[in-house]
């Protein structure tokens, strides 16, 4: 979303006033030393650029915000920033995957059996969530489901809905292979997925059919 402002400065509109709690806690946050900026030389000329921003639509909404909070948490543990953790609680992973779907048309469908699961299986059904929510773009119910197998975490998730797809370069990317022309985002995160499988000794595997596709992943617990 784009703004152009393009206002007299002496003609802004009066604005209403802030309900008190929110009032307080702004006036709170105001009054809280600003170590990070520089030290402005004229502080009415501050006070009047201020009321400037406060009387003009927000550079973001709400909205917003809570979907990036949202990409946010999700690939700190999808993509591999919080590798500190080898096990992962199903149900943050759960609220995780939620986060994302919540700004998606497909709704998610989760039934995992095992309270944790290591790394590679958390990254693996994190990641197949969100290339299984992406395939569904004009709705649908991606199922994911999971269950110990032995020594090894089974992985089965289907994308059932109309127009259900899958981009050549994200089953390229899920079989190992080269990305063709150019370098697709949708390619990097499936041949990301392929690399960590691999290497943790497990496998992936995606198909299409009618309205509907299917990932299956096993990973060594």
């Amino acid at each position: 979303m784009n703004w152009t402002i393009d206002i007299p400065a002496d003609i802004l509109p009066s604005l209403p006033p802030l309900p008190p709690e929110l009032r307080s806690r702004l006036d709170d946050a105001l009054a809280r030393p600003a170590a990070q900026q520089p030290e402005w030389p004229d502080p009415e000329q501050v006070l009047a650029v201020r009321a400037v921003l406060e009387a003009v639509p927000p550079v973001t909404v709400p909205g917003e915000v809570d979907k990036l909070a949202d990409q946010l948490a999700f690939c700190r543990v999808a993509f591999g920033a919080s590798a500190s953790a080898e096990t992962f609680d199903v149900r943050d992973l759960e609220k995780l995957a939620r986060g994302v779907f919540g700004h998606m048309r497909a709704e998610l469908d989760w039934t995992v059996e095992s309270p944790s699961v290591n790394k590679p299986a958390a990254r693996a059904l994190l990641n197949l969530s969100q290339i299984a929510g992406a395939a569904l773009p004009t709705g649908g119910v991606a199922r994911v489901r999971a269950v110990q197998e032995g020594a090894s975490t089974a992985i089965a998730i289907e994308a059932a809905g109309p127009r259900a797809r899958l981009r050549p370069e994200v089953l390229a990317g899920l079989r190992g292979e080269g990305p063709g022309e150019g370098l697709h985002g949708h390619w990097v995160q499936a041949y990301y997925v392929h690399l960590f499988l691999t290497d943790a000794g497990g496998r992936v595997f995606a198909d299409l059919s009618d309205e509907m596709v299917t990932f299956a992943a096993t990973v060594p617990s």
